[in-house]
């Protein structure tokens, strides 16, 4: 392992790295490849946006059986990515008079289940009980030939709704080519047409159509059966994600299109706000999932993201617009969650800390104390509530002590999942590394920062 991210680390290249500190960049460096080594994903292409400019574009490993050495400009598929440029050509048609989102799908395309009641809003939110098409994540059989958007529609979209519209949510790719059919009609182009000269042209970037961004020069998708040798994975065949994810595009190139978001250029700014904003069902709820993207907050960071499943490729695009940050990762390696967690540490080095997040760090320091203690079986008995006190006895603390001690410390010690409440107490999970084992600490405690702990349980980890 350790030859292999030395090979990846001297495969690396760079394209700038301004406003991020030799740590900072250091730091990404070894997130990457260490993911990569560890998952078996050959490369990896990232783009980082901090204070509204890209001061990292990077690629990593191996692209292609192709390409010698990995190229940070290289387009990869960003598949259901790509749902976001949709719903914004949506948007655009509508501002210039052409459509409404609240149009039922009849007026524009005939035959549709439901196409009376179905509204472009509908399609663009996943509301709209329209069948996916592609809920799988591997290539079936019917990929391996051509299709066309009608010959999706005729398949699926005339099969009866799995819901009301309106009632449920469920992501339908199927929902995304109807819209993108709209598209083509009202404007009376093809959608990549109508978003070169709306979308890309002004952002100066150049994606192409997935379907084309194969051979020499593109990056090579990869599969993996179980834990067995990473193999080329052949693409589907021409015309199977269409407006739900046919965009190929470097990492670089999206990042331009979060600036344009954190900015709110491009498209006008109420428009942004429209897709960035959750669409409710009829009882009142949502899941957070507006026009293209989904919208919520964590430790304090609002955030819009999307992720992307192409044959042989995943994606994740990530925008904190309050902090004016993104993070891009494109990966081409459809077996794993190297492009997710790559993108999640990658933002964790960037972000500044939020006041929630300095509270929960300080949570956390205050529960790593409490394991220190246990595994030397004593205890601090003012940290623990009566019924928490009662819970330790001496056996108790004699078995945390034979167990826990002989193991030292902890490679890390980290919180794994937010906070929650249970029962009038903050429940928080933890997660204690070694070399040849993984613990959790299942705490529950009074809220506030002096909250005392109702229960501090250690356990083994699957």
């Amino acid at each position: 392992m350790k030859a292999l991210l030395a090979a990846l680390l001297l495969t690396a290249a760079p394209v700038s790295a301004q406003h991020l500190s030799p740590v900072e960049t250091a730091r990404i460096d070894t997130i990457v490849t260490e993911s990569l080594a560890r998952t078996g994903v050959p490369s990896a292409s990232i783009a980082v946006v901090r204070d509204g400019r890209i001061v990292l574009a990077k690629a990593y490993g191996k692209q292609s059986e192709t390409i010698r050495q990995p190229r940070a400009d290289a387009k990869y598929p960003i598949a259901s990515i790509s749902k976001q440029f949709t719903a914004a050509a949506v948007l655009l048609l509508r501002d210039q008079g052409k459509l409404s989102l609240d149009d039922t799908v009849s007026k524009y395309i005939p035959g549709i289940s439901g196409g009376d009641v179905i509204t472009i809003r509908q399609l663009l939110s996943h509301t709209s009980g329209l069948q996916d098409y592609w809920p799988q994540d591997y290539s079936f059989a019917a990929m391996r030939n051509p299709v066309t958007p009608q010959d999706i529609v005729d398949r699926w979209a005339k099969k009866p709704l799995d819901f009301a519209p309106g009632t449920q949510w469920q992501y339908s790719n199927t929902g995304y080519v109807v819209a993108g059919m709209i598209v083509e009609k009202v404007a009376g182009m093809p959608l990549l047409d109508f978003l070169k000269a709306h979308v890309f042209t002004p952002l100066g970037i150049a994606p192409v159509d997935q379907d084309l961004a194969t051979g020499p020069g593109y990056p090579q998708g990869y599969q993996r059966f179980a834990l067995g040798p990473v193999r080329p994975e052949p693409p589907a065949a021409h015309g199977w994600l269409f407006a739900a994810g046919e965009l190929a595009m470097s990492a670089s190139d999206l990042a331009r299109w979060d600036i344009a978001r954190i900015n709110r250029t491009v498209l006008p700014a109420a428009d942004w706000t429209e897709q960035e904003t959750p669409v409710k069902l009829t009882n009142g709820t949502t899941n957070g999932y507006g026009l293209g993207v989904t919208a919520g907050e964590q430790f304090g960071h609002r955030f819009v993201e999307h992720s992307g499943e192409a044959v042989g490729f995943l994606s994740q695009n990530t925008v904190f617009p309050d902090d004016k940050a993104a993070v891009v990762v494109l990966v081409n390696g459809d077996f794993s969650d190297a492009f997710s967690s790559i993108a999640a540490r990658i933002a964790e080095t960037i972000l500044p800390p939020s006041p929630t997040q300095r509270a929960e760090a300080a949570s956390t320091d205050k529960a790593r104390r409490v394991y220190t203690m246990l595994r030397s079986g004593t205890l601090d008995r003012t940290l623990m509530t009566a019924d928490s006190n009662g819970y330790f006895t001496a056996t108790a603390l004699a078995d945390y002590k034979a167990t826990l001690g002989p193991l030292g410390e902890p490679r890390s010690f980290d919180l794994v999942r937010a906070p929650r409440l249970r029962g009038g107490f903050v429940n928080r999970t933890y997660r204690a590394v070694y070399a040849d084992r993984t613990l959790n600490v299942v705490t529950y405690a009074e809220p506030g920062e002096s909250g005392r702990y109702e229960q501090f349980l250690v356990m083994p980890s699957q």
